[in-house]
């Protein structure tokens, strides 16, 4: 693991990270965050897949404020009162904001649920689509004479 150190960062911030690491706060290699995301731009489209297997998708709720897109989903606690072994997958309720650029229409975000996985397409606002300025040539050209 690749672990990037500062001299210069606060020790009361380093030491906080590490509780947080050592209560479950965020995200370990041991308990990873209940729902990681990958996040690409593919031209004029902003994609986002989030993992939530076992997820019921009537259970995920999509909200976006301005430019914040909201994740929330609940994969229920076991029903059984069965002896449990091991529990890595985090159950209960669970969500995750993103903040988007100004430069995305959140208006016009598709989502789709499929084999566990929430995908999210998000078109980038024709305002901050990269556009071609055509330069006005003035043919007459008057000769200067002295």
């Amino acid at each position: 693991m690749l672990m990037r150190t500062d001299p210069f960062r606060d020790p009361f911030r380093e030491l906080d990270r590490m509780a947080q690491l050592a209560l479950g706060a965020t995200g370990t290699l041991a308990r990873p965050s209940a729902m990681p995301l990958d996040a690409w731009r593919d031209g004029d489209e902003f994609h986002v897949e989030l993992d939530l297997p076992g997820v019921d998708p009537a259970s995920i709720d999509l909200d976006v404020e301005r430019n914040v897109v909201t994740v929330r989903a609940e994969r229920p606690a076991r029903a059984s009162d069965a002896e449990l072994i091991a529990a890595e997958r985090p159950r209960g309720v669970f969500s995750r904001q993103l903040v988007l650029g100004d430069s995305l229409d959140t208006e016009q975000i598709q989502a789709t649920y499929d084999a566990g996985v929430l995908s999210l397409s998000i078109p980038v606002a024709e305002r901050a689509k990269s556009r071609r300025i055509e330069i006005e040539h003035k043919q007459d050209r008057q000769a200067i004479t002295a």
